[in-house]
């Protein structure tokens, strides 16, 4: 099974979700209703016209269920790029600081360049129905370290959790195998309208009785063609190939030629105080 596949298979119609409001005392925000299970073909897209990448950098929103290995990838990333581009990071709990405590802890990054955010309540509403305190961290960071590259992380959520397109101009969800083969045929905006589908810690799947070939025809077929990677991000194993994803995004934004236009890339600060 290669790592990337890509298949014009089954179309589904786009979701057509709309805002429904619920009593502040059952919630405190608005949902999305989804009346499908989302399509890759008809997903949102990113927001090219009128960007100003001056304001804010290139934004990888990084999303997926509890313990599927965002933090850990948020590492992988931030150990992959930082030699090569100026990048800083934003992490969402919901109560904790824990994410951020753990990439400092680790020297993903200089600690100035980590930022938390406490969501409180659902997580997903503070990266797509609220996205007011993680613009503000990132466009902090932009302006304090002229970045190339922003990498933000949501809490832990559900299925139907994805960012909006205001937030993120390169979607990465990562599913692990420890919740069943079952996972990518469920759907989902985070399965099927992501850029990119990840299904990390394959190394269990036999351990967990997770057929691998189930997952990668169903990803197949609810994605219709979008990029799905399996990895062990743990391990380094696919790390180089969603390195590359990212970069041809950020290349074909052109968040690029705005960067080369001020002399950039350039390698991110102070990585001599992490030794």
């Amino acid at each position: 099974m290669s790592g990337m596949h890509s298949h014009d298979g089954v179309h589904f119609h786009a979701s057509h979700g709309h805002s429904h409001d619920l009593p502040a005392a059952d919630h405190g925000h608005t949902h999305e209703v989804l009346d499908g299970p989302g399509s890759y073909m008809g997903r949102e897209m990113p927001i090219i016209e009128g960007r100003d990448w001056s304001e804010r950098a290139f934004t990888v929103g990084i999303g997926g269920p509890v313990g599927s290995g965002k933090t850990a990838l948020m590492l992988a990333l931030c150990n992959a790029l930082r030699e090569k581009y100026s990048i800083a990071a934003v992490t969402n709990d919901i109560f904790t600081r824990e994410d951020a405590e753990f990439l400092t802890k680790h020297k993903a990054l200089p600690a100035s360049r980590i930022r938390a955010i406490e969501t409180g309540g659902c997580p997903h509403a503070a990266v797509r129905e609220d996205i007011s305190a993680n613009l503000a961290a990132l466009e902090d960071l932009h302006r304090e370290f002229t970045t190339d590259i922003l990498l933000i992380e949501s809490g832990g959520d559900n299925l139907a959790a994805n960012y909006s397109r205001e937030l993120a101009d390169y979607i990465i969800y990562v599913i692990d195998v420890s919740g069943g083969d079952k996972i990518p045929r469920k759907g989902g905006p985070g399965i099927t309208q992501s850029d990119l589908l990840i299904v990390n810690k394959t190394d269990l799947a036999e351990a967990v009785g997770a057929d691998l070939d189930v997952m990668d025809r169903d990803a197949r077929k609810m994605r219709e063609g979008g990029p799905t990677i399996f990895a062990q991000v743990k391990k380094g194993k696919g790390v180089d190939h969603i390195v590359g994803l990212i970069e041809s995004a950020w290349r074909g934004s052109g968040a690029e030629a705005v960067t080369k236009e001020r002399g950039g890339p350039h390698a991110t600060a102070g990585l001599d105080e992490l030794k």
